[in-house]
């Protein structure tokens, strides 16, 4: 296995990665005290299955792409073939890097793969000279978010309306670089 520097997807590698999303038997709850001008967030897990399965379509390997030619985003390769990546946005304006996306073949999971691309984005942060690392996930994938959390990664912010689902918040994390 091989991390390398991602370049322009051709195709949807995800069709063949099994499932494309996750799946717990344990969640984060967000709770909100508003007192005056004042309020306060409350993050605790719960136990609680949850399934999310995200479709990704041609326009979203567009999108995609427009942020891999940026040069910043890592691939894994088994033989040659592409079973997972990290998708990097170097954002100027806040001096940090962006990930974007991280998925992983389902069939590849649990085997140090997401590790090593965090560190080839970290490597790639110091390059740049970026203050952070920063993400964006959901209260729900608590695998994702115990993996960020045992790679270094703090929650910095939520934003509690950013999904057309109510059950899901937007957490921020990130990394100091």
């Amino acid at each position: 296995m091989e991390i390398r520097k991602l370049e322009k997807l051709l195709y949807n590698p995800t069709l063949n990665w099994g499932l494309n999303g996750y799946e717990t038997d344990k969640i984060f709850v967000i709770s909100a005290i508003e007192i005056g001008n004042s309020f306060e967030f409350n993050i605790r897990e719960k136990n609680q299955h949850y399934r999310k399965v995200w479709e990704t379509n041609s326009n979203d390997i567009d999108e995609l792409n427009a942020i891999i030619a940026q040069g910043h985003s890592f691939g894994a390769f088994e033989n040659d073939e592409l079973i997972g990546w990290v998708i990097c946005d170097f954002r100027a304006w806040n001096n940090s890097l962006f990930i974007e996306n991280m998925l992983i073949s389902e069939k590849y999971r649990g085997q140090d793969i997401g590790r090593l691309l965090i560190k080839s984005v970290n490597r790639e942060a110091r390059a740049l000279q970026c203050r952070i690392v920063e993400l964006e996930t959901q209260n729900t994938n608590y695998p994702a978010i115990k993996f960020y959390q045992k790679a270094g990664f703090l929650f910095t912010g939520i934003h509690t309306k950013l999904y057309n689902d109510s059950s899901e918040t937007a957490l921020y994390m990130s990394f100091e670089v």
